[in-house]
């Protein structure tokens, strides 16, 4: 693997448009960096123009499972992305743009595509279009998939069977499993009637299954639908797509697109050589953080049952206004040091808010389009005797609640998906 900067003068097949100023690759596919116009007033009425990541392709992120001995065991690959701060990620067994299926870079067809797109109704076991960062663009959505198979598939030599158990375990390390990996298991759920007999639990494992097969907690389904209707119609959200040249505060030099400030993120153009991809070399640009993220969810047992907190949250890609957020999501701006941080931020920070942490490790976004973007993901069960002076844009869903809404598109965001992948019942 060699990941290199290159000026955008020399990034093969992509070219800044003469009239909009756009960044977009030659045959007009894959993606390109356009500008949009934003106003929101979520926190206030605000007001700004900033590049996005303009990706319509809905793209596959799907997963093959196969029962051996009784047990059901997941085909992932070890994947190099060039955005990666660990070179190799554990990823789906299919992870493809379209533009990438269909081979317009005119490489090789990425392996096990046509299981996807010949799975008969009875293999699959989930499927849904789930959203991508709201933050970095513009409504962006991909197709999670699991299928199971019982025929005897090649498994190549960059995949590997791993138990749901194994995967999750493995959660637990620093950027070992990709962002699509667990937006995908993020979806699985067990159904009343068929939680496994297992002396291992732990006491907030058993927790969790009962929460799991909870439909109806501090609030019914319905009522949290109505005030997500509630939400969406009184929190306004105007998009436009701009030309890029038209963003102000931003700079486009021959090397990056960034604010002068430094702020927030900037576009980089690289030269990408992997060996073991559809084609070994090609470039693109990469979107790279300037400042350190942070994703926390607040869990708590609430009249005998664990309920987590989730935050109805505007991102300027949003599909829909409003999608439920972890209790703290912070991944623009330097949070630590404005004079008025999100919700319960400092109270986390300073240890005020007392509770057990299930969970802490960094995570990575998707390394094909985010370079080096790692973000602290938290879970944190709460104290009995804690109790929080939330808004009424924050909400108290059991774990079952939680499933149902992600049958669904552009319920929750991919942060607190990755977080709720991360659960563990031992």
């Amino acid at each position: 693997m060699d990941v290199a900067q290159v000026p955008f003068a020399e990034l093969k097949g992509w070219q800044f448009d003469e009239e909009t100023g756009n960044l977009c690759h030659q045959s007009g596919k894959f993606f390109s960096i356009v500008g949009i116009d934003v106003y929101k007033n979520q926190d206030g009425n605000s007001r700004w123009k900033q590049p996005i990541i303009n990706q319509p392709e809905v793209g596959y992120l799907g997963i093959i499972c196969k029962e051996f001995d009784g047990v059901l065991y997941f085909l992932l690959q070890a994947k190099i992305e060039p955005g990666n701060v660990n070179c190799v990620q554990l990823s789906p067994t299919l992870q493809a743009t379209r533009s990438n299926y269909t081979c317009v870079h005119g490489g090789k067809r990425p392996a096990y595509l046509d299981y996807f797109k010949n799975a008969k109704a009875e293999q699959i076991i989930l499927d849904q279009l789930q959203s991508e960062q709201g933050a970095r663009f513009f409504r962006k959505r991909n197709r999670n998939i699991i299928i199971r198979v019982e025929d005897e598939i090649s498994v190549g030599e960059d995949f590997r069977w791993l138990t749901l158990g194994q995967i999750k375990q493995l959660m637990s390390y620093d950027n070992t499993v990709n962002m699509d990996t667990r937006t995908v298991l993020s979806g699985l759920h067990f159904q009343a009637g068929a939680l496994p007999a297992c002396e291992a639990l732990s006491s907030f494992g058993s927790g969790l299954f009962s929460s799991e097969i909870r439909i109806d907690g501090e609030m019914s389904i319905d009522d949290v639908l109505h005030r997500m209707s509630e939400l969406k119609s009184r929190y306004e959200l105007l998009v436009d797509k701009i030309p890029l040249k038209d963003v102000p505060d931003w700079m486009v030099t021959g090397d990056e697109i960034v604010r002068p400030d430094r702020r927030y993120f900037r576009v980089l153009g690289v030269n990408v050589t992997i060996s073991n991809r559809e084609v070994s070399t090609w470039c693109q640009p990469i979107i790279q953080p300037m400042q350190e993220g942070l994703c926390v969810l607040f869990v708590q047992k609430r009249n005998g049952v664990l309920h987590f907190l989730m935050q109805a949250k505007v991102e300027c890609g949003n599909f829909d206004v409003v999608e439920f957020a972890p209790t703290i999501q912070c991944l623009t701006g330097d949070f630590r040091k404005v004079a008025k941080p999100p919700r319960f931020v400092r109270e986390f920070l300073d240890g005020s808010i007392r509770g057990r942490v299930l969970f802490d490790t960094k995570q990575s976004e998707e390394g094909g389009r985010f370079y080096h973007e790692q973000n602290r993901n938290v879970i944190l069960l709460l104290d009995d005797d804690v109790e929080l002076d939330g808004r009424d844009d924050f909400i108290w869903l059991t774990l079952g609640q939680i499933k149902e809404f992600l049958r669904f598109n552009n319920y929750l965001n991919i942060q607190v998906r990755s977080l709720i992948a991360a659960l563990r019942y031992v």
